[in-house]
This record gives structure tokens, sequence and C-alpha cells, in this order.
């Protein structure tokens, strides 16, 4: 198993590429520690995970991300219940597509709050518990959209772009701790969001991708696993691309 017993902590790990990255942490053999915006939310998808994988461990959580001491409080008793913290999942995000005519500062507040503050606030949080052990990874989740851009919805593509200079950065600063620090930029993925847009919308997007199909979470998560294992040791300061070259 390439994640035998490494606690994992994945944001967003409720649904969608989350939780298809829990599912794969899980089958790796990883603990899991899933972060959701409700309770009831995380329960659920444990219930959903536990059924799937009834050897393997996983609990869920719902700090406030945007809130640097409830994340403090809720990665200080992961590391006190199983004594240590492994890999970070920053996952967690929200899009937007407001035209920027209409663009208010508190749409573009809330979708910074949770795509950059969110992940700033984790991932400080959980170098406090990497540095010690001299060994941890952090993982982000990007968007292709943070390279190409999209025609409204700024705030999202900058917070991605956002995303993409963070881990970078703390790729060059943390490595020498022996923290590995990358990010996985998905195309277009078949969510839940997704299977809502009408086919007339999405056939046309489909024939741009080479590949000939819409992304799965799975995909995703196979990166996810990838990069935050052994096999990827090597692997440092990288945006991975995941996306079937989408190109929009």
């Amino acid at each position: 198993m390439l994640l035998e017993n490494k606690v994992a902590v994945i944001t967003g790990g409720s649904r969608g590429i989350g939780l298809a990255t829990a599912k794969a942490f899980l089958a790796e053999g990883a603990v899991v520690v899933l972060c959701a915006s409700r309770q009831t939310t995380a329960d659920q998808a444990v219930e959903s995970l536990q059924a799937a994988y009834p050897q393997g461990k996983v609990e869920g959580i719902c700090p406030k991300l945007a809130e640097a001491e409830s994340v403090k409080q809720s990665f200080s008793r992961i590391a006190e219940k199983y004594g240590h913290i492994d890999i970070l999942v920053n996952n967690a995000g929200m899009s937007d597509s407001t035209p920027f005519a209409e663009y208010g500062e508190e749409t573009f507040d809330k979708v910074f709050d949770l795509n950059v503050k969110g992940v700033y606030n984790c991932t400080r949080a959980a170098v406090d518990y990497m540095v010690p052990q001299g060994s941890g990874v952090i993982l982000n989740t990007s968007s292709m959209v943070s390279i190409y851009g999209q025609p409204s919805g700024v705030a999202y593509p900058t917070s991605k772009f956002a995303v993409n200079g963070f881990t970078v950065s703390l790729a060059r600063e943390l490595g020498p701790k022996g923290i590995r620090v990358n990010a996985v930029a998905p195309g277009i993925i078949e969510t839940d969001m997704m299977r809502a847009v009408p086919l007339e919308v999405i056939e046309p997007l489909i024939a741009q991708i080479p590949l000939r199909r819409l992304g799965q979470p799975e995909d995703i998560a196979n990166a996810f696993v990838f990069l935050a294992s052994d096999k990827a040791a090597y692997i440092n300061g990288v945006v991975l691309s995941v996306d079937g070259m989408a190109r929009v």
C-alpha cells in the first residue's frame, strides 16, 4: 500500500474530488480525516466510506477554514489523537461566475477566504507538526483556469493563481525541512455541479478535449495518491495539470 499508516487531512472531503481522494487514500492504507462545511455532511461521508472500507480508519470534522484558531484547534486534536500529520490535501474551494461589472467586494472576499485563506490556515497548522517530524506532504487543488483564465467570475481563477504561487514558494521554503509541496490543476471534471449543466453546453466542451471525455473525480484522486506517496519523493513545487489537455 502506497500510504500505509499515513495520517491525511483532506479539506472539502465530503463530495466530488475530495470524497474520491478520501476513498483512494483509504484504499492505499491511509488514516483519513476529512473536513466538511457541516458536521452532518462530514458524518454522511464518513458513513459511506466506512461501508466501503470497513477496515479503514476515517473520521469527519468541520473546522471553519477561514478562521485560523478554529483550524489550529482541529489540527491539534488530530495530532494528539494520531500522533502525527503526514499529508494535507487543501481541496476545499468555491467557484463563481459573476460578471466583473457586477462584482462586489463581498463576493471577492468570500471566494478568497476559502480558496486562499483557508489553504493558508490549514497549511500553517499542518506545518507546525510536519517540521518537527522532518517530513510531510502538502497538496493543493488548483485549476486549469489558473493558467488559461475564464470569461467571468474573476475571483476564482485569481484565487487559484494565488494557490499556484503559494505552492511553488512553499516548496522552496519547506523542501529543506523534508516537506514536499505540490498542486494538481484539474480540468473539466464530472462532479455534481457539472452534471447539472445542459448537454448542449457539455458536448462542445468535450469536443475540445483530445481524450473526448470529461475528467472524473477519480482521475484527480489518483494524481493526489501518486504525489502523496514515496513514488513522488523527488517531485516538489509542481502544478500538475490533469485536464486531458483541455484548452479553453
